[in-house]
């Protein structure tokens, strides 16, 4: 791996714009000071990968829904009312997500790790900071693969005119807005819904946010002071609501079928964001060169990697030696999961330091950036932004 190393965006510089969780609780900085140099190649390959991999999860969505395969996934019997209608009807229209991969560097082919498909983070960092970064140290802006923020803005169009062409939301638009909603006491997931409200509104929409304890919700729709929003996105992962806010869940799918609001992302990703997903992909598409085999059991004769399938931040995953030895475990909060078992890889590598990509999907691959940390990411991985080799 080859970087560039940068002078570091200004804390104060960072506070002004919301971007508060620019330190570690150790004390150490988020944001790296050097970017990785990825070639125009390497950035072609990202963006292929990640255009074939969501074809491939659609398609493997499709297979669960037709199988009835959702206790497989995990899926909470009180959201599958709302998935099948969000699937089946093309105004649910999936906003964006992430895939995590290894490889794609030094000549390492690139490998599903997982799918973020309903509340990714590292949006702010992706999007706005590591251009922020080029512009400081005066280097070309266009050296990047990273047009999130636009695309973002095109896919929240998309949402009026149903189609990859934008030119008709002018035409379309009559003025239906979207409440962004976050849980009160994390500015991360504060910030980030702010800046997508903030994207909406260049898009063109009437938008607003509101803390989901003020949001008024009843199935006659989603209302705040009063005021009816035909759209509410929640950065407030589907799994969390059906497990631990059940009159929520049933709320949403009321509203939904009674056509008083349309919910984003919508109630089907979360069968692209379980980790059983792999599964299904790896049966559909065996032996595919961007898969790894992956099962509900352990692999025999393989080092594989254990993980719950709605586990986050690394938590409860093992790694599991081809002799059936454990390695490595982390703890967690997710240990009464599901779990499966994908054939290890490893990751680019640099002085120790493992570095997985992340390639932000919004309509199609539109921005990468990459995380660093130790053998598993957990919630102390680093940001670090890219360049494109001139």
């Amino acid at each position: 791996m080859n970087f560039l190393r940068v002078k570091a965006l200004e804390k104060s510089y960072l506070e002004s714009i919301g971007f508060s969780w620019h330190t570690d609780n150790d004390g150490s900085e988020y944001l790296s000071n050097e970017l990785v140099q990825v070639s125009q190649k390497e950035a072609n390959a990202y963006y292929e990968a990640v255009n074939e991999l969501y074809d491939m999860v659609v398609a493997a969505a499709q297979e669960v829904i037709d199988k009835n395969r959702f206790d497989e996934l995990g899926i909470p019997f009180n959201l599958i009312d709302a998935i099948k209608m969000s699937w089946e009807n093309e105004v649910h229209w999936h906003l964006y997500s992430r895939f995590d991969l290894a490889g794609g560097l030094d000549s390492k082919p690139i490998k599903l790790i997982e799918f973020n498909a309903d509340t990714p983070t590292s949006l702010f960092e992706t999007a706005i900071l590591q251009w922020a970064i080029l512009k400081q140290n005066a280097l070309d802006e266009s050296l990047q693969f990273n047009s999130l923020y636009e695309s973002l803005m095109d896919n929240f169009k998309r949402l009026v005119t149903l189609e990859e062409s934008v030119e008709g939301f002018e035409q379309y638009y009559q003025g239906w807005k979207i409440l962004f909603s976050s849980i009160a006491g994390s500015h991360e997931d504060e910030i980030t819904t702010k800046l997508l409200a903030h994207i909406a509104k260049e898009a063109g929409f009437e938008s607003d946010f509101s803390f989901i304890d003020e949001v008024e919700f009843s199935p006659e729709g989603i209302f705040k002071n009063g005021i009816n929003f035909e759209y509410f996105f929640k950065l407030i992962p589907w799994e969390n609501i059906a497990i631990e806010e059940g009159e929520l869940a049933m709320l949403l799918t009321q509203i939904m079928q009674n056509q008083k609001a349309i919910i984003l992302n919508p109630a089907y990703t979360l069968l692209f964001q379980s980790k059983g997903i792999l599964k299904v992909l790896w049966e559909l598409y065996p032996n595919h060169p961007l898969l790894l085999e992956t099962s509900d059991k352990p692999l025999v004769g393989k080092k594989c990697v254990k993980k719950p399938v709605f586990g986050r931040e690394g938590a409860n995953i093992s790694i599991i030696e081809a002799d059936g030895s454990i390695s490595f475990e982390t703890g967690g909060e997710y240990a009464n999961n599901k779990f499966i078992y994908q054939e290890f890889v490893e990751f680019n590598e640099h002085e120790g330091q493992k570095y997985q990509a992340g390639v932000f999907f919004a309509y199609e691959g539109c921005g990468l950036g990459f995380r660093k940390g130790g053998l598993v990411l957990d919630n102390f991985a680093k940001f670090v932004g890219h360049i494109i080799k001139a």
